[in-house]
């Protein structure tokens, strides 16, 4: 099912290069999620449903391949990743008989998964735990022969530091981590990963492409086409409230309030950058267990039209989380690897199409996707 313009390109010998995927939160939904889509799309068992890569506009782009992708990955969790997927197909993320299919594949993701930190009672410094992620990274590259690792952050989201915090956030770590073992970075999350005085120069001098913060899957990816109408038709947006529902180990990790604040602020900056103001209003997020990893995201705008007439929009999104945000982490893996080799190095906000709170670029999802097609041709012609 890949896309033949995509193809990685050979190596001496005439063998395909072979590109690392190295997930932080390796065994959790998403990168579950991810690993068996890609064996199963590379098996020609589904159709590459979600995957924008996958489309006529990035043919020709030089994009590794997926069935050249190797996935490794740190994790606190111990539940195997053929498991974790029968989990998953209980819960009617995965289709019944993938997680079979797929067995080995998901095996051998699994067997290049190594402990992540810092745990309970863990006496390492930051300065060992980056050590021994980097050469954690570095041993798959080599034992695995890959041209390169793309780091992707998909674990639960973490609280914002405090501002006299004298460690490093576990996602800062491991982004450290990336650079020092000389890997592309992508944060799907809202934690802080890159985003942090204390790795700003490492970034900058590492000549690495990076890529971030926190994936639009759901209810900001329609806020994000549906702002820009309202200012388009000059209409007057007074506010703009929303509650999410979901379960699963992001609900959990979300009925932290620290947490969910960190993921609010990608959800409240495209509708202040986009409409120019602040709307009055909050988003909600309940934890509810029973709905595991399915999600509920409900908007409620009011809104004022010509001579003050008052109006509302109410939208109701429900979706699977995991399976939205899959195909757009392999997405990303595969342009951030291409972005590697094509030598770009630094933050690339052509890529905010994937994200709620990216790196500069527009807020609106037409002019990121159209960002987007633009770097696509850009890639094409570093060929």
């Amino acid at each position: 099912m890949n896309n033949d313009g995509n193809a990685s390109q050979p190596r001496a010998g005439g063998q395909t290069a072979r590109t690392g995927v190295w997930f932080v939160g390796a065994r959790g939904s998403v990168a579950t999620t991810a690993v068996a889509g890609c064996a199963a799309l590379t098996a020609g068992l589904h159709p590459p449903t979600g995957m924008v890569t996958e489309t006529p506009p990035f043919a020709g782009t030089g994009l590794p391949s997926l069935s050249s992708l190797v996935f490794g990955g740190h994790d606190t969790a111990h539940c195997p990743l053929p498991k974790r997927a029968e989990h998953l197909t209980d819960a009617g993320v995965l289709p019944h008989g993938l997680a079979s299919a797929v067995h080995a594949e998901l095996q051998a993701a699994d067997d290049e998964i190594r402990p992540g930190g810092p745990l309970p009672g863990d006496t390492r410094g930051d300065e060992e735990l980056i050590s021994d992620f980097a050469a954690d990274l570095l041993s798959f590259r080599t034992r695995n022969a890959l041209a390169r690792t793309v780091v992707v952050n998909v674990s639960s989201t973490e609280p914002l530091p405090a501002p006299e915090a004298v460690r490093l956030p576990p996602s800062s770590l491991y982004a450290a981590a990336a650079l020092r073992a000389g890997c592309p970075y992508v944060n799907f999350t809202p934690s802080t990963g890159l985003r942090t005085p204390a790795l700003t120069d490492a970034a900058a001098a590492g000549g690495l492409p990076h890529a971030g913060r926190d994936g639009k899957t759901g209810q900001t990816l329609l806020r994000s086409v549906l702002a820009p109408m309202f200012v388009q038709r000059a209409l007057d947006v007074r506010a703009w409230s929303g509650a999410n529902l979901l379960g699963g180990g992001d609900g959990a990790a979300l009925a932290d309030p620290a947490a969910a604040a960190a993921k609010n602020v990608g959800k409240e900056r495209v509708l202040t950058e986009t409409l120019g103001h602040t709307p009055q209003g909050e988003v909600h997020i309940d934890d509810v267990p029973a709905l595991g990893d399915w999600k509920t995201a409900w908007d409620h705008v009011a809104f004022e039209g010509f001579l003050g007439s008052r109006m509302i929009l109410q939208t109701i999104w429900q979706g699977c989380d995991s399976a939205l945000a899959a195909p757009l982490v392999l997405d990303l893996a595969r342009l951030v690897a291409r972005a590697h080799e094509a030598g770009l190095s630094g933050p690339l906000p052509e890529l905010g199409f994937y994200f709620k709170d990216p790196d500069e670029g527009p807020s609106g999802l037409s002019e990121q996707f159209t960002a987007l097609l633009s770097f696509a041709d850009r890639l094409r012609g570093a060929r």
